[in-house]
């Protein structure tokens, strides 16, 4: 396919600023365009005059409430996820009965928050971008990675991990996180499973320095930006 890619779109409407801008720099990282809204007002008039592909919805918002604009968001048919300090069972009952499609109790994991916004997006069928970090193209839809407009040939599981890092670039992401994501199982402390991986990413990219190990944690790619 040809033509320029069409970054995803995401309204962040959050009143606290500091939680706002680390939520923004990291999905910008993962490759999502993304406008932040401070209070109710700015929102409503930003999900009614622009385009967006998914909503990151707080509920305790100054002027209109969270709530009430997930009654708006349905009438246009945007995806919302709540962010909220609101975790209680009967907070999350009512969010998800409003017709939310996920709920995220602070404070949260950012790659939990990444993770979250990919499966919403997939379940809207959301063409998804392709991600560019150093001198590599990781094209998610054809799960193809090249460089110089060359393949460079992965294993399912080393696609899933490189994509892991791309999307949470700059981050320390914990052994266990990266083998519960990409294995899918519970993560046994003695398994090398996630360490002879990341070498033969490292080796089939080149990134010795880019993919770094961080002590008692896991490994981090290193921005690109």
């Amino acid at each position: 396919m040809g033509g320029e890619t069409v970054m995803l779109r995401i309204l962040i409407a959050e009143d606290e600023e500091p939680i706002a801008n680390l939520i923004k720099m990291n999905l910008r990282r993962a490759g999502y365009d993304c406008v932040w809204a401070p209070d109710g007002e700015r929102a409503a008039d930003l999900m009614d005059g622009e385009r967006f592909d998914l909503v990151l919805l707080d509920i305790m918002l100054p002027g209109i409430d969270g709530y009430e604009l997930m009654d708006y968001a349905r009438t246009l048919e945007l995806p919302v996820i709540f962010l909220t300090a609101l975790g209680s069972t009967e907070n999350k009952v009512k969010g998800l009965k409003m017709g939310a499609d996920d709920y995220l109790t602070k404070p949260f994991e950012i790659v939990e928050l990444l993770a979250r916004v990919e499966a919403v997006l997939r379940r809207y069928h959301k063409t998804e971008t392709s991600l560019e970090v150093f001198d590599v193209v990781i094209d998610t839809s054809s799960r193809t990675v090249t460089r110089a407009g060359e393949e460079i040939s992965l294993t399912m599981k080393e696609f899933d991990l490189l994509l892991l890092l791309a999307r949470n670039r700059n981050i320390a992401l914990y052994r266990e996180t990266i083998y519960e994501t990409v294995w899918g199982g519970e993560y046994m402390g003695q398994s090398r499973t996630v360490d002879l991986h990341i070498q033969r990413l490292k080796k089939k990219l080149g990134w010795d320095r880019e993919i770094s190990a961080v002590y008692k944690v896991g490994y981090r790619l290193e921005s690109g930006d």
